[in-house]
């Protein structure tokens, strides 16, 4: 997820190639952020409804009609996919930095101090059993 401009052709290639390989697969959905920021997605989102709602001769009074956080979700990098119930936040940062705004609006929240290259299978289960003794009450 994410966009490929400004990247370097090796690793668009590469990503496009790890796409291929992987595409029809099903079972555990792994989504790698490059070239990745949320408000981008989200405008990115709304840009894909707003070209799609005029190619099928609608007005953006109709458009303002028909407008909904479902709609809006699923023109997103992650579209069809169910939003996230655990975000761990690496490197000690008590911040969600731009990543997955939209889809981490109902999520839990673990950060821990390791980096995330140096995130240990311990650092993983401690999120892992902080995240099962919560009470999740999705905005309410």
């Amino acid at each position: 997820m994410g966009t490929r401009k400004g990247l370097p052709e090796p690793l668009v290639a590469a990503l496009c190639d790890a796409e291929t390989r992987t595409a029809g697969k099903s079972g555990m959905h792994i989504n790698l952020a490059v070239g990745y920021g949320g408000r981008t997605e989200i405008t990115d989102a709304m840009r894909s409804i707003v070209a799609a709602h005029l190619e099928n001769g609608h007005t953006l009074a109709d458009l303002a009609e028909t407008l909904t956080p479902e709609l809006i979700g699923q023109h997103l990098y992650t579209g069809g996919q169910p939003d996230p119930d655990l975000v761990i936040r690496t490197s000690g940062e008590q911040r969600i930095s731009d990543f997955m705004l939209w889809q981490s609006a109902h999520s839990e929240f673990y950060f821990v101090e390791a980096l995330g290259p140096d995130l240990r299978q311990v650092d993983f289960l401690r999120a892992l059993r902080d995240f099962a003794k919560r009470q999740r009450r999705f905005g309410s």
